[in-house]
């Protein structure tokens, strides 16, 4: 079971992304603002495999699901 805190960049490595805190800044800068009617998961900008990685952990509510909604929220702006 694993029972480490997870953040933006545990979150970043488990998409198979750069997670240092600069590569995550450029990453969020690139793809930023999301517009409002699509789903952080449904991003054009994600592989299938990311994609049902945070649909996922968004409709399970897992451990995953604060940081993703992190993420959805810096995506926003």
């Amino acid at each position: 079971m694993d029972t480490s805190k997870h953040n933006l960049s545990t979150l970043f490595e488990q998409l198979g992304l750069a997670s240092d805190a600069k590569s995550i800044e450029t990453f969020v800068a690139r793809h930023s603002p999301l517009p409002p009617d699509i789903a952080l998961q449904d991003a054009p900008f994600w592989s299938e495999a990311q994609s049902h990685f945070l649909e996922e952990g968004l409709e399970d509510d897992s451990d995953w699901a604060e940081v993703i909604d992190e993420l959805d929220a810096l995506m926003r702006h």
